[in-house]
């Protein structure tokens, strides 16, 4: 079962501790960005010497040396995969096209020999200790999250869809698709409660970055915002505020290097699709006043 994380600003640091600063603003045509994936070759997850290698039809565990421990078979091409406590949870993208889009199963294997412990459902998971996962879908009517115990039991499900922080608790930045938009970042707490943070702007935010003390920095149509543990959220700097109604047209991505963070925000032309404006901001990040 999910253990809450403290839900007051006591025993963290505030979102507010966190400045930033713009150092430079470049705008160019261009590609959108889009989040890294793993390129050819390189693991999909790793834990000490323990690498998951994903690829069409295959799924394997190699050692630190590249030594290939053991293959599974998989019905499509895996994405992305997690590990916990003798467990490795690999989600995939369908070959075919189904009414889920490409949407393919989440496999839960054994991390000793890759033996099929379940076959689940999801686009997106994250570990929790002690061989469990979280794993979560969004679409027709579906908004929801499932906890799956390390035999693929189901032990708890709350009504939540997003981006998953996963600390002493689990966090989402909820992304619902919708306009207006419900989406907010949320706690999860045992037996299906979702504790609501802060409202977001934008229905479908880009993958968050989490900071040592576990505050999240989010980018919300245009806006960088941090949100701490306690869901107390600060406006850090309002990039290129985005009308909610046009929040379709914008795809952004945030990286991090050392103290230095890189916002990347692509505006689609509302004419033509094809063709995008890419903004890239270079920040100072620090903490403290």
């Amino acid at each position: 079962m999910v253990k809450s994380e403290r839900n007051s600003r006591a025993g963290g640091a505030a979102s507010g501790a966190w400045r930033v600063t713009v150092l430079k603003h470049e705008r160019k045509g261009g590609p959108p960005p889009y989040d890294r994936s793993p390129t050819e070759g390189q693991p999909l997850a790793r834990r000490e010497d323990l690498r998951i290698h994903g690829s069409v039809g295959k799924i394997s565990c190699t050692d630190a040396s590249g030594r290939t421990l053991w293959a599974a078979p998989c019905s499509g091409r895996p994405n992305a995969a997690h590990m916990s406590g003798g467990r490795v949870l690999v989600t995939t993208d369908s070959l075919t096209y189904t009414p889920w889009g490409h949407l393919g199963p989440a496999l839960l294997l054994d991390l000793a020999d890759g033996t099929q412990v379940a076959e689940l459902r999801g686009e997106r998971g994250a570990a929790l200790p002690g061989g469990r996962f979280v794993l979560g879908l969004e679409g027709y009517d579906v908004f929801d999250t499932w906890e799956h115990d390390r035999d693929g039991t189901l032990v708890d499900s709350w009504r939540s869809y997003g981006h998953y922080v996963v600390g002493t608790g689990i966090r989402v930045v909820e992304t619902d698709r919708n306009l207006p938009t419900r989406s907010r970042v949320v706690r999860l707490l045992p037996g299906g409660v979702v504790e609501r943070g802060p409202s977001l702007t934008d229905p479908q935010t880009p993958k968050p970055l989490v900071l040592a003390d576990g505050t999240i920095l989010v980018l919300d149509a245009g806006v960088l915002r941090a949100v701490d543990r306690g869901l107390e959220d600060t406006v850090l700097a309002a990039l290129l505020p985005v009308d909610p109604d046009e929040a379709w047209r914008y795809h952004g991505v945030l990286r991090r290097t050392g103290d230095k963070l890189t916002v990347t925000l692509a505006e689609r032309h509302p004419e033509r699709p094809v063709k995008h404006t890419v903004h890239t901001w270079t920040l100072a990040l620090r903490q403290g006043l």
